[in-house]
Protein backbone atom coordinates (compact mmCIF):
# COMPACT_ATOMS: atom_id res chain seq x y z
CA UNK A 1 0.00 0.00 0.00
CA UNK A 2 1.35 3.41 -0.71
CA UNK A 3 2.10 5.44 2.21
CA UNK A 4 0.19 8.47 1.84
CA UNK A 5 -3.41 5.97 2.71
CA UNK A 6 -2.18 5.55 6.31
CA UNK A 7 -1.90 9.19 6.95
CA UNK A 8 -4.46 10.72 9.61
CA UNK A 9 -7.02 13.19 8.66
CA UNK A 10 -6.00 16.92 9.86
CA UNK A 11 -6.68 17.54 13.45
CA UNK A 12 -9.60 19.79 14.00
CA UNK A 13 -7.30 22.13 15.66
CA UNK A 14 -10.54 25.36 16.21
CA UNK A 15 -12.92 22.99 17.50
CA UNK A 16 -10.69 20.51 19.47
CA UNK A 17 -7.07 22.66 20.50
CA UNK A 18 -4.24 20.55 22.16
CA UNK A 19 -2.74 23.36 23.08
CA UNK A 20 -3.08 26.77 24.77
CA UNK A 21 -1.84 28.54 21.11
CA UNK A 22 -4.68 26.40 19.14
CA UNK A 23 -7.35 28.46 21.03
CA UNK A 24 -9.32 30.89 18.67
CA UNK A 25 -9.54 33.65 21.48
CA UNK A 26 -5.50 32.89 22.08
CA UNK A 27 -4.87 33.38 18.13
CA UNK A 28 -7.45 36.24 17.55
CA UNK A 29 -5.62 37.99 20.92
CA UNK A 30 -2.35 37.50 19.33
CA UNK A 31 -3.32 38.83 16.08
CA UNK A 32 -4.99 42.22 18.31
CA UNK A 33 -1.78 42.75 20.08
CA UNK A 34 0.59 42.24 18.02
CA UNK A 35 -1.27 44.53 14.71
CA UNK A 36 -2.65 46.94 18.16
CA UNK A 37 0.81 47.48 18.86
CA UNK A 38 1.26 49.83 15.50
CA UNK A 39 -2.71 51.40 16.00
CA UNK A 40 -0.82 52.43 19.70
CA UNK A 41 2.12 53.65 18.10
CA UNK A 42 0.19 55.91 15.87
CA UNK A 43 -2.33 57.15 18.39
CA UNK A 44 0.42 57.78 20.87
CA UNK A 45 3.22 59.18 18.45
CA UNK A 46 0.57 61.42 16.20
CA UNK A 47 -1.84 62.56 19.06
CA UNK A 48 -0.93 61.45 22.62
CA UNK A 49 -3.80 59.37 22.13
CA UNK A 50 -3.88 56.01 24.37
CA UNK A 51 -5.68 52.88 22.54
CA UNK A 52 -8.78 53.32 24.73
CA UNK A 53 -8.89 56.96 24.45
CA UNK A 54 -8.85 56.05 20.69
CA UNK A 55 -11.39 53.84 20.93
CA UNK A 56 -13.69 56.23 22.33
CA UNK A 57 -13.10 59.08 20.27
CA UNK A 58 -13.83 56.53 17.42
CA UNK A 59 -17.27 55.32 18.55
CA UNK A 60 -18.22 58.79 19.35
CA UNK A 61 -17.83 59.88 15.99
CA UNK A 62 -19.86 57.15 14.79
CA UNK A 63 -22.19 57.61 17.44
CA UNK A 64 -22.37 61.77 18.30
CA UNK A 65 -25.32 63.11 20.71
CA UNK A 66 -24.77 59.80 22.30
CA UNK A 67 -24.77 59.55 26.49
CA UNK A 68 -21.54 58.35 28.19
CA UNK A 69 -23.69 55.46 29.32
CA UNK A 70 -24.90 54.16 25.78
CA UNK A 71 -21.22 55.25 24.20
CA UNK A 72 -20.01 52.35 27.13
CA UNK A 73 -22.24 50.24 25.74
CA UNK A 74 -21.74 50.24 22.55
CA UNK A 75 -17.75 49.98 22.99
CA UNK A 76 -18.17 47.50 25.43
CA UNK A 77 -16.32 49.45 28.14
CA UNK A 78 -17.44 49.63 31.48
CA UNK A 79 -18.96 53.15 32.55
CA UNK A 80 -16.56 54.05 34.91
CA UNK A 81 -13.89 53.78 32.47
CA UNK A 82 -15.74 55.29 29.83
CA UNK A 83 -16.19 58.76 32.49
CA UNK A 84 -12.75 59.03 32.73
CA UNK A 85 -11.81 58.50 29.09
CA UNK A 86 -14.34 60.93 28.39
CA UNK A 87 -12.85 63.46 30.75
CA UNK A 88 -9.84 63.06 29.64
CA UNK A 89 -10.72 63.50 26.02
CA UNK A 90 -12.01 66.95 27.58
CA UNK A 91 -9.08 67.87 28.96
CA UNK A 92 -7.45 66.92 25.56
CA UNK A 93 -10.64 69.59 23.55
CA UNK A 94 -11.19 66.67 21.65
CA UNK A 95 -14.96 66.35 22.99
CA UNK A 96 -17.41 68.53 23.87
CA UNK A 97 -20.52 67.59 26.65
CA UNK A 98 -23.82 69.11 25.89
CA UNK A 99 -26.80 69.20 28.24
CA UNK A 100 -29.65 67.20 26.10
CA UNK A 101 -32.01 70.02 24.96
CA UNK A 102 -34.95 68.15 26.47
CA UNK A 103 -33.74 66.65 29.83
CA UNK A 104 -31.00 69.17 31.02
CA UNK A 105 -29.82 66.61 33.34
CA UNK A 106 -28.30 64.11 30.78
CA UNK A 107 -25.52 65.02 28.73
CA UNK A 108 -24.75 64.08 25.00
CA UNK A 109 -21.12 63.67 23.53
CA UNK A 110 -19.92 65.12 20.54
CA UNK A 111 -16.47 65.42 18.77
CA UNK A 112 -14.97 68.79 18.99
CA UNK A 113 -13.53 70.66 15.59
CA UNK A 114 -10.32 69.15 17.01
CA UNK A 115 -11.65 65.79 17.59
CA UNK A 116 -12.93 65.30 13.95
CA UNK A 117 -9.28 66.26 13.01
CA UNK A 118 -7.65 63.94 14.81
CA UNK A 119 -10.04 60.80 13.95
CA UNK A 120 -9.86 61.92 10.30
CA UNK A 121 -6.06 62.16 10.39
CA UNK A 122 -5.95 58.46 12.33
CA UNK A 123 -8.70 56.68 10.97
CA UNK A 124 -7.03 55.93 7.04
CA UNK A 125 -3.96 55.12 9.04
CA UNK A 126 -5.68 52.68 11.14
CA UNK A 127 -7.77 51.52 7.95
CA UNK A 128 -4.86 50.61 6.21
CA UNK A 129 -3.14 48.72 8.89
CA UNK A 130 -6.31 46.62 9.23
CA UNK A 131 -6.41 46.29 4.79
CA UNK A 132 -2.54 45.24 5.31
CA UNK A 133 -3.77 42.45 7.56
CA UNK A 134 -6.62 40.90 4.68
CA UNK A 135 -4.57 41.99 1.34
CA UNK A 136 -3.18 38.51 1.21
CA UNK A 137 -6.53 36.70 1.18
CA UNK A 138 -8.67 37.06 -2.12
CA UNK A 139 -11.64 38.90 -2.30
CA UNK A 140 -13.67 35.25 -1.54
CA UNK A 141 -11.83 34.63 1.49
CA UNK A 142 -12.25 37.76 3.00
CA UNK A 143 -16.14 37.45 2.35
CA UNK A 144 -15.66 33.86 3.69
CA UNK A 145 -13.71 35.44 6.60
CA UNK A 146 -16.56 38.28 7.41
CA UNK A 147 -19.47 36.17 7.24
CA UNK A 148 -17.63 33.43 9.46
CA UNK A 149 -16.34 36.28 12.12
CA UNK A 150 -20.08 37.43 11.70
CA UNK A 151 -21.24 33.79 13.19
CA UNK A 152 -18.76 33.43 15.85
CA UNK A 153 -19.64 37.20 17.08
CA UNK A 154 -23.18 36.39 17.07
CA UNK A 155 -22.23 32.94 18.97
CA UNK A 156 -20.15 35.28 21.54
CA UNK A 157 -22.66 37.04 21.93
CA UNK A 158 -25.63 34.44 22.67
CA UNK A 159 -23.19 33.00 25.38
CA UNK A 160 -22.42 36.38 27.28
CA UNK A 161 -26.52 36.72 27.27
CA UNK A 162 -26.51 33.48 28.93
CA UNK A 163 -23.78 33.96 30.87
CA UNK A 164 -23.71 34.56 34.78
CA UNK A 165 -23.77 38.02 35.66
CA UNK A 166 -20.30 38.11 37.33
CA UNK A 167 -18.87 37.20 33.56
CA UNK A 168 -20.39 39.84 32.30
CA UNK A 169 -19.46 42.70 34.82
CA UNK A 170 -16.01 44.04 32.95
CA UNK A 171 -16.48 43.68 29.55
CA UNK A 172 -13.53 46.28 29.23
CA UNK A 173 -11.13 43.79 30.10
CA UNK A 174 -9.87 43.53 26.32
CA UNK A 175 -8.30 39.49 25.42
Amino acid sequence: MPADTHRRAPRDTLLHPGQQAEFLLYRLYRIHITAGRQVVRLCESLHGLTRREWRVLSFLAENEGVLSSELAERAMLDRARTSRTLTLLAEKKLIERRPKPNDRREVQMYLSEAGHRVHDDLFPRIRAINQALVEELSAAERAALDQMVGVIQRRADAMLAGAAPLARDNPDDEP
